[in-house]
């Protein structure tokens, strides 16, 4: 039986990538910093009869804890096929000059930091067996910058050349490594964006029908059950109505 470790697992692209290999008869590592979502995907995993799951909760910020968390698997566990990074988030929609340095830190350390504190044990786990996949969660802002994305954008362009340079390290290993980078998804990224604030967070998504976190983590299923001689090494997924990082046809919405 096959086992995916997923970050950021407890909301949007992470939970319904876990249902979906669960059901298919993975064994599923369910990583976030919710303890009581982390309880709650178990159960209902567990209730599905889909598969079986553990849970490691931790922050990726954290190299230590992090370390910690993983190192805390059975030995049976580590025996990782397929990792899937796909914590991160944004912070703030500010002009640059008005950013806040929380938020920038907070970003930077997630979606970048993040996946290195993940990837550096996994990989090496991954080398040892000369097999394994490795899928990063980018976005259409880590090849488009956009006004108000700034350090976001940066950090998505971080992972979009570490993806790139971790599959030229990691060919010669059997290692796979690829990115997803999803364009406007109605999932929380919005609400965490704008610190919680719904009524911004729902106007992003007004007069169009947004990528689902499900069409999302169908599409991670598909690219990471492909046959081992192959690699779908880079996917862009957006809605319909999305045709760059910031033009979007929007329908007029009657009063």
């Amino acid at each position: 039986m096959k086992i995916v470790l997923i970050t950021g697992a407890t909301s949007g692209f992470g939970l319904e990538s876990a249902r979906l290999f669960a059901k298919a008869g993975w064994r599923v590592i369910a990583t976030g910093r919710r303890d009581d979502r982390l309880t709650a995907l178990k159960a209902e995993l567990l209730e599905n009869g889909d598969g079986n799951c553990r849970t490691l909760c931790f922050d990726i910020r954290d190299q230590v804890q992090t370390v910690q968390a993983l190192l805390s698997l059975p030995e049976e566990w580590r025996e990782i096929d397929v990792l899937i990074n796909n914590a991160g988030l944004a912070r703030g929609r500010e002009s640059f000059e008005e950013g806040n340095y929380a938020d920038w830190k907070e970003m930077i350390d997630t979606n970048v930091l993040g996946i290195l504190h993940v990837s550096s044990l996994v990989v090496q786990w991954m080398k040892a067996r000369e097999s394994g996949t490795v899928i990063n969660v980018g976005s259409i802002a880590g090849r488009e910058a956009y006004s108000g994305g700034n350090i976001y954008s940066a950090t998505k362009f971080a992972v979009h050349g570490l993806t790139q340079s971790m599959r030229i390290d990691l060919a010669p290993h059997g290692i796979r490594v690829a990115q997803i980078a999803p364009g406007a998804a109605d999932t929380e990224f919005s609400v965490v964006r704008f610190h919680g604030n719904i009524q911004k967070a729902n106007q992003v998504y007004q007069g169009f029908e947004p990528l689902r976190a499900l069409d999302v983590a169908e599409t991670i299923f598909f690219m990471a059950t492909r046959p081992a001689h192959v690699n779908i090494a880079d996917v862009v997924i957006l809605p319909a109505a999305q045709a760059t990082a910031s033009i979007i046809h929007r329908k007029s919405i009657e009063k």
